[in-house]
């Protein structure tokens, strides 16, 4: 018998990577959605608030993988308000979800809550793993950890609960390296700020191979980095993206002129300028095999090889 999966807020960048992925192994899949929009003719679109139960609990009844990836996009200016807007759909989403799972016969055995590898401090020195990572104590890693807490504070029985601390997803659908790819087109494909904060990623075929073998691998429990093991700093990013691009020029930014484009951009330094050092100890010592393990070689899959 297929698998039924719930994809809550599965519409974005990663969303539509999972819809591809399990349909394309024969799942039933459902995305529960603010604004229900076919993506995929071979994925059940279903309404909800992402804040308070509603008809849309039945569909996790009787699933069997249940995968929570809700939240706003931190992709805005940190105001008061939109502080508010980034935790609360992280917390609320969550929550509604594990009040869904209390009024369920069977729920799913499975609960995959995504999480966030910027939950780790800034980290030039040195990688950050699951066990000796040090957090962060700024904004960005004060709601990683709120929507964590609320997560695992909604145990059931025979359900097992993996928080997957997500680093930058790569994939030309969305998210950070189209932008990459437009500063570099545009001339702006220099380093940033001092180039030397890392970047940590993982390449699109590794999201859905990794969501993958986390419902095949039973012993896989608690918190999990998803994150390529070859972060790197972000100036031997950009000069990776040069040589596929081959732009006619490339400025550096410094950090000042970051700030004030950020301003005009609506959006925050920190998305560049945070260093990002995470690694994938837990995953790898479970067994899992990373299919693009060098930014090199995600490249060529995802722009073509670097030209000459």
């Amino acid at each position: 018998m297929a698998r039924k999966i719930i994809l809550a807020g599965g519409t974005g960048t990663m969303g539509r990577i999972l819809q591809r992925h399990f349909a394309d192994t024969g799942a039933e899949v459902v995305v529960l959605s603010r604004t229900p929009r076919t993506q995929d003719p071979r994925v059940r679109m279903v309404h909800w608030d992402a804040a308070h139960t509603g008809p849309w609990c039945d569909e996790l009844d009787g699933a069997d993988v249940l995968i929570n990836l809700a939240g706003r996009s931190v992709d805005c200016r940190y105001t008061a308000h939109n502080k508010a807007l980034i935790l609360n759909s992280r917390v609320d989403s969550t929550r509604a979800l594990g009040e869904a799972m209390h009024r369920c016969a069977t729920p799913p055995p499975l609960w995959i809550n995504l999480s966030s590898a910027t939950v780790y401090r800034h980290a030039e020195d040195r990688a950050m793993d699951e066990d000796t990572g040090e957090l962060g104590s700024d904004f960005s890693p004060q709601v990683v950890l709120a929507w964590e807490k609320e997560f695992f504070s909604h145990a059931h029985a025979g359900v097992r609960q993996v928080a997957v601390r997500c680093a930058m997803v790569f994939s030309m659908l969305g998210g950070a390296l189209p932008r990459f790819v437009q500063l570099t087109r545009a001339g702006l494909g220099g380093h940033h700020g001092s180039g030397r904060q890392y970047v940590s990623w993982v390449h699109e075929a590794d999201v859905s191979a990794f969501f993958q073998w986390l419902i095949d691998t039973p012993t896989v429990d608690g918190i999990i980095n998803l994150a390529a093991p070859t972060p790197l700093p972000e100036h031997d990013l950009m000069r990776l993206l040069r040589g596929r691009i081959r732009p006619f020029t490339a400025f550096n930014i410094p950090e000042w002129m970051l700030g004030m484009g950020a301003f005009f951009l609506r959006t925050e330094t920190e998305l560049v300028l945070k260093s990002r050092r995470v690694v994938p100890a837990r995953a790898q010592q479970l067994g899992y095999r990373f299919r693009h393990e060098q930014m090199n070689t995600a490249l060529d899959d995802l722009l073509g090889p670097k030209a000459h």
